[in-house]
């Protein structure tokens, strides 16, 4: 542990500068290749057993991603065991507890013994309760991230800022078809009524944790948690089964496979919210047209993000392609989704 103490001392001394000048013979290991910031694992030996995880913020992030309320919600979530340990921050980012396991992959994610541990560690996690908290706010982020986005785009920059091929820019809308589509968005699902939770909110795969040996599943990086909406945290998280590199929608969890999921869910969350244990087949029905409903809103909105972070971010990747992917689905399938309707 005292080799642990010495590397957050200093993290905390020199932020970024410091995976230079560690403590003498200290590993670095980048643990992911994340799309948003950078995550580098640093440890003093191949045994692991003294890690802490440095994240460092991607550019310009500050535009979009709230650095305190992050660090209030670490913090909530740990104290109600459903995050690690945060141990400090700095200027440009921060670093925190190493969990030990296995990071999900899309194929992992479809294994019908992990994605119950899923369902069941969001039930978990949409039940957490705040208050005397830092988190005040109540109202589902949703609608005000749309609308942060949507500043930022149309802000000084025209939109697509860098050099893509035709094709591409050609299949993003215009700044006046998004506008108009959430507003439509907006009013169909103001009708859905599903309840508002302590969301997640970015659950891809990369961001869950399986510890085997532990029999459970853990969630990380809480860059865009907050309350939202129930099923918009399903929702996203069923998009999550179509990978985000090589994005294939054909990998979208059947009908089957998400009753199965969301039964289990609702068991739980029954359970931890003081409910009756029986889910019904109508219960289970509704949150499946729910969630569908707003996976579209999921894809509306990562789709927004992906053109931000085209126009600021340094990471080696087509975030313009990926816009282009997410609003393509949107519309796809669109009046399919919206044709759908809540039994009675």
């Amino acid at each position: 542990m005292k080799r642990t103490t010495n590397l957050i001392s200093c993290v905390v001394g020199w932020g970024e500068q410091c995976l230079g000048i560690l403590v003498p013979h200290t590993i670095r290991k980048s643990f992911t290749d994340g799309i948003t910031n950078k995550l580098i694992g640093c440890y003093v030996d191949e045994t692991m057993q003294d890690v802490i995880l440095v994240r460092l913020y991607g550019k310009m992030t500050e535009l979009f991603v709230d650095r305190e309320s992050e660090v209030k919600s670490f913090q909530m979530l740990h104290a109600h065991s459903r995050a690690p340990e945060l141990y400090c921050t700095f200027q440009n980012g921060m670093c925190y507890e190493f969990m030990k396991g296995t990071v999900l992959d899309k194929w992992l994610l479809r294994e019908p013994s992990t994605f119950r541990l899923v369902a069941e560690e969001m039930a978990q996690f949409h039940s957490v309760q705040t208050e005397n908290c830092c988190l005040s706010e109540r109202e589902p982020v949703l609608w005000k991230s749309l609308s942060v986005y949507l500043s930022i785009l149309s802000a000084d920059k025209p939109m697509p800022m860098k050099d893509k091929s035709s094709t591409v820019t050609n299949e993003v809308p215009n700044l006046d078809v998004l506008v108009r589509e959430i507003d439509a968005l907006k009013e169909h699902l103001s009708h859905i009524k599903s309840p508002v939770v302590l969301c997640h909110n970015d659950l891809l795969c990369k961001n869950i944790i399986h510890n085997e040996a532990e029999g459970h599943v853990k969630f990380i990086d809480y860059e865009y948690t907050g309350y939202n909406y129930q099923a918009y945290d399903i929702g996203n998280h069923f998009n999550e089964y179509s990978g985000v590199n090589e994005v294939d929608y054909s990998l979208y969890p059947t009908q089957e496979m998400q009753k199965e999921w969301l039964r289990t869910y609702l068991e739980i969350y029954k359970e931890c919210t003081g409910g009756e244990a029986l889910v019904t087949d109508q219960e289970v029905q509704q949150l499946y047209v729910q969630v569908n409903k707003f996976a579209l809103a999921a894809h509306f909105s990562w789709g927004l993000w992906a053109l931000i972070q085209d126009r600021y971010s340094t990471i080696d990747f087509d975030f313009l392609r990926y816009a282009s992917v997410r609003f393509r689905q949107y519309f796809k399938r669109k009046e399919e989704i919206w044709d759908l309707t809540l039994p009675h």
